[in-house]
């Protein structure tokens, strides 16, 4: 599915800003600027500079303008970034080379993992490894689980994140090269249904000094 124009715009910003091409303090182009770059209305350039300052990543100054801020946050705003994959995530950060490797089969549900889900003892779940590098270097590993009968969290209507420093697993401290004793960024995921019934969950690692805090906002109901 096609992005819409304002998040691909945005999009462009936040790699400028986040790869230093737009350093801290540099005003962003008017909007009548951006439009005619873009060959967009008015009220799209609009939608991508909320979506901007909403991230953190830009600030407005009444009468003056639209400036970036001193330091990038990691914003997670939906429905363009909860739900986009890896590639489109990491990509719009830096504008780098960035590989995603995915590892998925079946194992047998724990007992913590079937109460969350509502399964048997007898029951798998599907487990999925996903592992980012940028340029080479690794900055993302998560663990993934979900019931076999569930293909994606379309059926979403919650996602509650919890964010906290942590000792990392040995299979993510491993990935991301960290040194013994040394905390990671650790963000829980959690889809739930309708009904509050857990679809899927997700542990995600990444380097401690990434970003330099993290913004949520979650909505996922369809407006």
């Amino acid at each position: 599915m096609t992005e819409p124009a304002y998040v691909s715009i945005a999009g462009e910003y936040a790699r400028r800003i986040r790869s230093g091409g737009l350093p801290a303090g540099a005003q962003l182009p008017s909007y009548a600027e951006i439009a005619g770059r873009h060959d967009v209305s008015d009220i799209v350039v609009r939608k991508a500079i909320e979506l901007l300052l909403r991230q953190g990543l830009v600030r407005s100054i009444r009468r003056r303008g639209i400036f970036v801020t001193d330091r990038p946050n990691l914003v997670r705003i939906s429905p363009e970034r909860q739900l986009e994959d890896p590639e489109a995530t990491f990509g719009n950060e830096s504008g780098r080379q960035v590989q995603v490797d995915r590892d998925t089969k079946r194992v047998a549900v724990t007992g913590e993992l079937a109460a969350t889900f509502g399964l048997s003892a007898e029951d798998d779940v599907l487990y999925t490894v996903t592992r980012v590098s940028e340029v080479g270097r690794p900055v993302s590993i998560s663990d993934t689980y979900q019931p076999v009968d569930i293909e994606d969290t379309s059926s979403a209507t919650v996602l509650e994140e919890t964010v906290s420093d942590q000792l990392p697993r040995s299979a993510h401290a491993e990935w991301l090269r960290t040194t013994p004793g040394e905390l990671v960024k650790t963000v829980r995921q959690r889809f739930l249904a309708p009904d509050d019934k857990a679809i899927l969950i997700s542990d995600v690692s990444y380097p401690r000094d990434r970003y330099d805090s993290f913004v949520f906002r979650m909505n996922l109901s369809p407006e």
